[in-house]
């Protein structure tokens, strides 16, 4: 299991009120970056804005609207504004995901 650099953990943390899930936010104007570590389990049903995310580490089930699929190392998402998701994470898993808002996540420092 690797984790984030330095570089990336200066950065500040998201609150996430999901046990197992840490992420790190690079706030822009317009939207957020957030490069998460998730240990194994489930991420309940959702929405939120548009959101694009590649899988840097581990495996995960996304279940975006009625379609089901299997990501691992190297692939990519899209999850359209709105869109009812869920997730379950198989492994110990990082990801970088970019989202279209600019206040996805509020930080600890806020």
């Amino acid at each position: 299991m690797v984790k984030f650099p330095e570089i990336i953990t200066s950065l500040p943390e998201a609150i996430i009120p999901l046990e197992g899930v840490k992420g790190w936010i690079a706030q822009g104007e317009d939207f957020q970056i957030a490069f998460f570590e998730i240990e194994p389990g489930n991420l309940p049903p959702h929405n939120h804005s548009a959101q694009w995310g590649i899988v840097i580490e581990g495996e995960m089930s996304l279940t975006i609207g009625e379609e089901t699929k299997k990501y691992q190392k190297g692939d990519s998402y899209y999850i359209p504004e709105g869109v009812i998701h869920q997730a379950e994470f198989h492994t110990y898993f990082r990801a970088l995901d970019f989202f279209a808002e600019p206040e996805r996540y509020k930080t600890k420092e806020e």
